[in-house]
């Protein structure tokens, strides 16, 4: 099949197929994007006159047809049709005639592909947002729950000094919301308009792009039509940067959460149906879930260097690797979603050993709280430090389990209503209210 941008010369079977590799997988996933592009720019190309009202009317009833082909599934692009966007222009063309043909005025494929990604990891960010979000109630649920429940806490792997599973529980959620302040600036990155920029300079036409730039939801424009090209690569840059950092939390948390399942700790536990067991070996119980987490997470944490290793050493204007990112950023939202989804559903199944201090190994435990009496009761520090020391080396340590933490971020004082208040507004800043309601007006 001949290409919307072919003349008369046809391009060699082997280039093409190396060339367009994995494209059509990944421009599938951004169909309705493409058509949402194509609704806004068209109403603009009609109020500039290059566009009739009559025309206009085919154009915007047929492309929302496509669209709700779209959200059922019935859409493809066919074998020999090189993107996405001839598929569109193609269907249109097919259905409505040389109204059809229009569409494309104003624009180069490069400023397309352009908005339809801004679109589509927009959309991917605030799937994001959410699966993020209820993973953080569950652990705030959690951090409440077993506030009062003590667990040790480490360092070096050493037993160091009491820790609760409110606090465990609670430090993963603040976490997250440190890791959505990242999302966040991702996300106003990625909310500006590139359309117009045509082939990254510009056109001769009149072009409205503060009205597709409202048609379409976003917060502003990319001004500079030079930067909006350059802007991808940019964009996926700080995108990696922000899922890697919601990554990170969940491949710590993994691996907590591998380790206190081991028999020397069990510290939790789960159902059989969540676990796996061993070809040879009965009584295993394997974390599998959380590891797959921990390995596809450690995974996602090289997604920054790997999208720089591929833009890092490109003059300004459009390349053709640039296509490669998708090939980067696609899977990463899915892995990183599925991996959310699955951590909000492991913690809606854990059980928590209540009995854990009661083994001796964890009397030194309260060495620090031993201490600290003292110094309250009047001793110095350093002679309380010795003074708890020698009763530890002589045997003769008894310490009062008893703890009494009242500073803000404490055992006893969790401050979860302000880590939770904190992230409340992180996500009421992402304003996806504004996004939604233009779309849905766009595809009215």
């Amino acid at each position: 099949m001949s290409k919307l941008w072919q003349k008369t010369t046809n391009v060699n079977e082997l280039v093409e197929n190396f060339t367009v590799g994995r494209d059509t997988e990944f421009d599938a996933q951004m169909a309705a994007f493409d058509v949402l592009g194509s609704l806004a720019h068209t109403q603009m190309l009609q109020s500039i006159g290059l566009m009739s009202a009559d025309d206009l009317g085919l154009v915007q009833r047929e492309l929302k047809n496509i669209y709700v082909d779209i959200e059922k599934g019935n859409f493809t692009i066919e074998p020999g049709v090189e993107d996405v966007h001839s598929q569109v222009e193609m269907l249109l063309t097919q259905r409505i005639g040389d109204a059809g043909k229009k569409i494309h005025s104003g624009r180069s494929r490069n400023d397309q592909v352009l908005v339809d990604l801004k679109l589509f990891f927009r959309h991917e960010l605030q799937q994001i947002v959410e699966e993020t979000k209820t993973l953080f109630d569950q652990l705030i649920e959690l951090s409440e729950k077993h506030k009062n429940t003590l667990l040790p806490g480490y360092t070096h792997l050493q037993v160091a000094m009491p820790s609760s599973f409110g606090l465990w529980f609670g430090a993963y959620a603040e976490s997250l919301a440190d890791d959505m302040e990242l999302v966040l600036a991702a996300y106003k990155i990625t909310n500006k308009n590139p359309l117009g920029s045509a082939a990254g300079y510009g056109s001769s036409f009149p072009l409205n792009r503060t009205m597709t730039t409202e048609l379409l939801g976003f917060d502003s424009l990319n001004y500079n039509v030079v930067y909006a090209q350059m802007g991808r690569g940019k964009t996926e840059r700080i995108i990696a940067q922000a899922l890697s950092s919601v990554a990170a939390t969940l491949a710590k948390m993994a691996m907590d959460q591998a380790l206190y399942l081991s028999q020397n700790f069990a510290f939790v536990s789960y159902p059989d149906t969540l676990t796996t067991g061993s070809s040879i070996m009965p009584h295993k119980k394997n974390p599998d879930v959380w590891e797959i987490m921990r390995g596809k997470c450690n995974r996602l944490q090289a997604l920054p260097n790997d999208v720089a290793m591929m833009t890092t050493n490109l003059p300004s204007g459009y390349h053709r690797e640039l296509q490669l990112l998708k090939e980067l950023l696609f899977p990463a939202f899915t892995d990183l979603k599925s991996c959310l989804h699955m951590a909000t559903f492991m913690l809606q199944n854990i059980t928590i050993n209540t009995e854990i201090l009661n083994d001796p190994k964890y009397a030194y435990l309260f060495s620090v709280e031993e201490v600290n009496r003292l110094v309250l009761s009047g001793t110095p520090f350093r002679d309380a430090y010795k003074q708890v020391g020698l009763a530890i080396e002589k045997g003769e340590f008894n310490p009062d389990q008893q703890l009494n933490h009242t500073h803000e971020g404490s055992i006893g004082n969790l401050y979860n209503e302000q880590i939770t208040d904190a992230m409340n507004k992180i996500v009421d800043s992402f304003n996806f209210d504004t996004v939604a309601w233009a779309i849905a007006k766009l595809v009215k």
